[in-house]
């Protein structure tokens, strides 16, 4: 995918990992005025919006089944359908990531004034949007760590977690395309020192 157009100097940084590994988290860290964060998920849940043209779609390719009584998608019952059919998880993604990806171009095209673009993106690797961020931050954390947080954090099962990180790209494959690394397994404080550093590393350069 080629490079977007943009002021000279401006860098566009690429967060990813594996599922709930911290990559939103690192992404505040590198919040100021001079940056633009870009939040992957966030735009998808858009998507969802009830009546939206995304919307009907995923309805007439799964069923009225998972559409809830308020008119909205059930999100977990969907997740519960395409996390057991790879080529169900499939479909899901080419309706999805065609619209997500031609929102962050278009975010991207209206921040030239901004120093650093911030792409807090999941399936980056795996949307093939590598080649849209200068430089690629990998988000790592050990898997028993990663299940206990996201544990805290959601109702998921543990095998309910195991088959969304099976899903993805394995974190070790991700971890040989990365310019940077941060190690998410200590304390908070431990991984904004390491986002500090990336950080400094690329406004002086």
């Amino acid at each position: 995918m080629p490079r977007q157009s943009r002021n000279r100097g401006q860098i566009i940084l690429g967060i990813t990992g594996s599922f709930g590994s911290g990559k939103t988290t690192v992404a505040r860290f590198f919040k100021s005025r001079h940056t633009k964060i870009i939040d992957a998920d966030r735009l998808a849940h858009g998507l969802f919006k009830p009546g939206s043209k995304t919307y009907k779609r995923i309805v007439a390719a799964f069923g009225r089944g998972i559409v809830g009584d308020n008119r909205r998608i059930d999100r977990r019952k969907l997740s519960g359908i395409v996390f057991n059919d790879k080529g169900l998880l499939k479909k899901l993604n080419q309706i999805i990531h065609p619209q997500v990806i031609k929102i962050i171009k278009g975010q991207i095209k209206s921040s030239k004034g901004t120093r650093m673009i911030i792409l807090d993106i999941p399936l980056l690797v795996e949307a093939g949007l590598r080649k849209m961020a200068d430089k690629l931050i990998v988000v790592k954390i050990n898997q028993a760590k990663q299940i206990q947080r996201i544990q805290r954090k959601t109702s998921l099962k543990k095998y309910e977690i195991m088959k969304r990180i099976r899903s993805q790209i394995p974190l070790r494959r991700k971890l040989h395309l990365a310019d940077f690394i941060i190690d998410n397994n200590g304390t908070i404080k431990e991984t904004k020192k390491q986002a500090a550093e990336i950080r400094r590393l690329l406004w002086k350069n």
